[in-house]
């Protein structure tokens, strides 16, 4: 009994930590290329919404998912616009970024559907088992029973590895972000590399802000993310901007929102509030602690300008 409730308790540990990670992949990129995003939420936002309203108008996921990764993509390209561009502070383009977006969803969804009591809602996606893996005991049914974009997921933190630390492409990342005027002396083109790597964020981050819509939940209201957006940033921080740390941040944070839906279900005098704040709790704890102990890319938040002389 106790191996149900152990394999049950990690399975739902990786549903929370999914959309987490994914988003937290995709800032990952951003930052090492140098560009500081914390318009997460609202890239997450759009994914969520445009996913959504993709898959109740066609009823195809396929359709919904690219709506989902445009709608990531496109809100992320705005903030590359704003900040390589048009050199505005990286920190206050995102903030005004989740403002814009938290509103936008919001009335795009309220001129489509209308003040309802009852929410539209879409049908979610079902959990695919690999064959053998999955049933490995404890660890099978958690990571080898669970929807397509956990597998997505896994293949991501792969490739970004591989990526970043084997390939010529991962060392000119690297080097936009650390160092943009000497990789600029170099041949690279800083900007058109920032570039990219913002729509790669927008890309991941969107699939984060549709799984949300896609498999968790099977709605939209406002402000679906619910902060799931700064929580994917402190997983970044975490996990050191390397994409197994990341990972590792997202599943503790996970884990900590399964134990308190966990903890809701047993039935308690204590208000299901105080439950209700336990992930965002742990995430500040493990924040104050690992604090100090990472490296930010020097280049980091900064605009680059070529040296016009």
């Amino acid at each position: 009994m106790e191996l149900v409730v152990l394999s049950s308790f990690l399975a739902a540990t990786v549903r929370m930590a999914a959309p987490i990670a994914l988003a937290a992949l995709g800032e990952t990129i951003s930052e090492k290329a140098g560009v500081s995003n914390i318009g997460v939420e609202a890239i997450m936002l759009s994914g969520a919404y445009f996913s959504f309203w993709a898959m109740f108008q066609s009823g195809n996921v396929y359709v919904a998912v690219i709506a989902g990764i445009l709608g990531g993509a496109g809100a992320s390209l705005i903030h590359a616009f704003l900040s390589l561009r048009c050199k505005a502070d990286q920190t206050i383009a995102g903030l005004a970024l989740n403002f814009l977006f938290l509103g936008l969803t919001s009335f795009l969804f309220l001129m489509q559907f209308g003040k309802t009591t009852t929410l539209p809602s879409i049908t979610v996606l079902k959990p695919v088992a690999l064959p053998l893996l999955s049933n490995i005991p404890i660890i099978g049914e958690a990571l080898f029973a669970q929807d397509p974009f956990v597998y997505v997921l896994y293949l991501m933190v792969i490739l970004l590895m591989v990526f970043f630390y084997k390939t010529e492409w991962g060392v000119i990342l690297h080097a936009v972000g650390e160092a943009p005027r000497a990789a600029d002396t170099a041949g690279i083109k800083v900007n058109a590399v920032r570039y990219l790597a913002c729509t790669a964020n927008g890309v991941l981050v969107g699939l984060g802000g549709a799984y949300l819509t896609l498999v968790k939940l099977g709605f939209f209201q406002e402000n679906l993310t619910g902060g799931k957006g700064y929580i994917a940033l402190v997983a970044v921080i975490l996990g050191r901007r390397n994409p197994l740390g990341v990972l590792i941040a997202a599943l503790v944070i996970g884990s900590a929102e399964a134990l308190q839906i966990r903890l809701q279900t047993l039935g308690s005098t204590i208000p299901s509030q105080a439950f209700s704040m336990l992930p965002y709790v742990v995430t500040v704890l493990v924040l104050m602690l690992s604090m100090g102990k990472g490296h930010d890319p020097a280049a980091l938040g900064l605009p680059y300008e070529r040296d016009k002389r």
